[in-house]
Parts: structure tokens; C-alpha cells; sequence
């Protein structure tokens, strides 16, 4: 029998961090949150035209959990991330041009063309991994590395999809990672959907971080996904107990995504009124705005400013791919290793 109780959520005064974070870093923070939704709908548009091949899978709506999450702890950690990967790249410093280039499959791009659209790197970004639940071990080895080699003040940030919490990889990682007492957060980014499934027909029960953290032993919380203000508190507030315990964190931040998984989904099993109603009413965006607005930080005319100032860098970014030269196929085998075959002695 499935047993769901309600979700402790997890919420902070917008107040504190306006105030922390000053003008100059709400703007910057916006932009960013800005930056990523052009490009997920220019990314979109190029696909359609044909220019981006493979999957897409757009991060349109869940923008305030991994900009409040950087925005928060910094980029000095190590993260790991989904297919659904151009937002955190774009927020751990990979360019717009070279982001780009690399769904367009040009040797410009962020992987040299080889990786499209779900295989984006960082310096301190382990990837965006195809292979659902496959990268939470890789993040978990990565916790493992900061408390084997005794690095201070670090921990390695792990986002994952609702529907990879039953999958065994997830499992095993976080009874290691209680077990051996391994500074890293786990996100779980509960989008509602996986895939075409809803949640509520995949995952026996719920909230889910909240009974899931209740088997390993660890903390877990709870928060509205589509709210800058709580989700950078909360990170806040998690990084300083991981640092201070170094016990694993499991997080749930519930959103939605505003497109189907990828962009072959046409995501028949919402209706157009709901989807509408979401985007009006849980656009991560819009309350990120409100606030700015209603602190003399921003005016209406200058958000339309800042909003196209990112739209051009995004356009920019596309006619760069565009004019980018393929790769060259007499590069296809580098980066692959493999043992010398022995010589052959007749």
C-alpha cells in the first residue's frame, strides 16, 4: 500500500538573502536565471531547424534550484548532473558560445563536438551523464575523493530526476555514503515527471527525500523548487552541516518542467490549462522579478533590457556555432584509449 504524508517544506525570509547577497549579485543571479532560459529556447528552436541532432532536454522551469545552488555554495565543489545539463554548465563557467557549439556537434564546442547536447564539462563539473541514475556513484567516488584526500571545505553536489530513485545505483550510493560518512548532497529535482510517468505511478512513496533519507539515516529536506529565495537558503544552510558532519544531505526540490522530457515529447499526458497554469504560477523567474522590483533593484523597463542583452548573447552564441568548422574525422580516435594489440610472432 502506498503511504504519502505531506512535505515539510523547507522555507526562508527573501529578506535575509536580499540583503546578504546585495544589488550587484540579485542582478547577476537574475541574469543568469535569464541567460538560461533564452538559451534553452534558441537551443530549441535550432534543434527544430535541424542544427542540433541527438536529444534535448530542456531545463525551462527549474532554474532556481541550481542557480540558488551555486549562487549559494560557490563553484569550488564538485557537481554532477543529469542529460538535462545546460544550465549547470552555463553557471559553472562554460560559455554560451562554447555550450552552443557543442549541441550544434562543432569542434568549437565544449566536448569538441563529440558529446551534443546531455555531455557537458566543467572544470569542476564531472558531466552531464545519459545514463539514468548512472552518475550518482560518479558523485558519490567524488565525495569519497574530498574526504580520502582530506580537502577542506569542499563537497561534491549531486542533481538527480525523481524517477532515478529507483534505480539500484542510487541506492548502493547512499548507503555508502552514510556509511562512510561522505560530504555530498544529493538533489533530488522532482519535476512530477519521468518521462511520460508521473511520479505518483513510479515511486512507491512520498515526499520522497524526506522517507528515503529515514533507511540511510541521514537528513533530508524539502523545498519549492521554482523559489530562488528558499532554494539558495536551504544550500546554504545544507553546506554548512555537510562541512560541519560531513554526513550525506538528501534534497527534494519539487518543480516542474515547462516541455516534455525531451524534445520529442509532446507531453499529451498535461493538458495545455495545466501547463499554462504552471508557468504562471510556479515560473521561477516571476517571483525572482517581483522581488527585485518591489527592492528598487529593477524596473520593468530594465528587466526588458537585461532580458535582451541575454537573448543577443544567446543569438551571438548560435551564429558562432554556425559558422564553427566540423570536426575533422582524422580526430575521431583521439582521447580513446586502449592497450597496443602485441606483435604477432609466427
Amino acid at each position: 500500500m502506498k503511504k504519502n504524508s505531506s512535505p515539510c517544506f523547507f522555507e526562508a525570509d527573501p529578506k535575509k538573502a536580499i540583503a546578504e547577497l546585495g544589488k550587484e549579485k540579485l542582478l547577476q543571479i537574475f541574469k543568469q536565471m535569464l541567460l538560461i532560459r533564452n538559451f534553452e529556447i534558441r537551443g530549441e528552436q535550432a534543434y527544430q531547424q535541424g542544427k542540433i541532432g541527438g536529444f534535448y532536454h530542456s531545463y525551462m522551469g527549474q532554474e532556481a534550484i541550481q542557480v540558488g545552488c551555486v549562487a549559494a555554495v560557490g563553484p569550488d565543489h564538485w557537481f554532477t548532473t543529469t542529460y538535462r545539463c545546460h544550465a549547470l554548465a552555463l553557471l559553472l563557467g562554460v560559455t554560451p558560445n562554447e555550450a552552443m557549439a557543442e549541441l550544434y556537434g562543432r569542434s568549437t564546442g565544449n566536448a569538441m563536438g563529440r558529446g551534443g547536447s546531455m555531455h557537458l564539462y566543467a572544470d569542476r563539473m564531472l558531466g552531464g551523464l545519459a545514463i539514468v541514475g548512472g552518475h550518482v556513484p560518479i558523485a558519490t567516488g567524488a565525495a569519497f575523493s574530498i574526504k580520502y584526500l582530506k580537502v577542506k571545505k569542499r563537497a561534491s553536489f549531486c542533481f538527480l530526476g525523481e524517477g532515478a530513485v529507483v534505480q539500484g545505483a542510487v541506492h548502493e550510493s547512499l548507503n555508502l555514503a552514510a556509511l562512510w560518512n561522505l560530504p555530498c548532497v544529493y538533489v533530488i529535482e522532482n519535476n512530477q515527471w519521468g518521462m511520460g510517468t508521473a511520479v505518483s505511478r513510479a515511486v512507491c512513496i512520498e515526499p520522497i527525500a524526506e522517507n528515503l533519507a529515514k533507511a540511510y539515516g541521514i537528513q533530508a529536506y524539502t523545498v519549492d523548487g521554482s523559489d530562488f529565495f528558499h532554494c539558495y537558503a536551504l544550500f546554504q544552510k545544507v553546506l554548512g552541516e555537510v562541512l560541519k558532519n560531513s554526513r550525506p544531505i538528501l534534497i527534494e526540490a519539487v518543480t516542474e518542467r515547462f516541455r516534455g522530457h525531451s524534445i520529442s515529447d509532446p507531453a499529451l499526458y498535461r493538458t495545455k490549462e495545466q501547463l499554462a497554469h504552471y508557468m504562471q504560477e510556479k515560473d521561477p523567474i516571476l517571483p525572482l522579478k517581483k522581488a527585485l522590483i518591489h527592492e528598487k533593484i529593477l524596473t520593468d523597463e530594465q528587466f526588458k533590457e537585461l532580458d535582451k542583452e541575454q537573448k543577443e548573447i544567446v543569438l551571438k552564441a548560435m551564429k558562432f556555432a554556425d559558422e564553427s568548422p566540423w570536426p575533422d574525422p582524422m580526430s575521431l580516435e583521439q582521447g580513446v584509449f586502449a592497450p597496443e594489440e602485441p606483435e604477432c610472432k609466427s
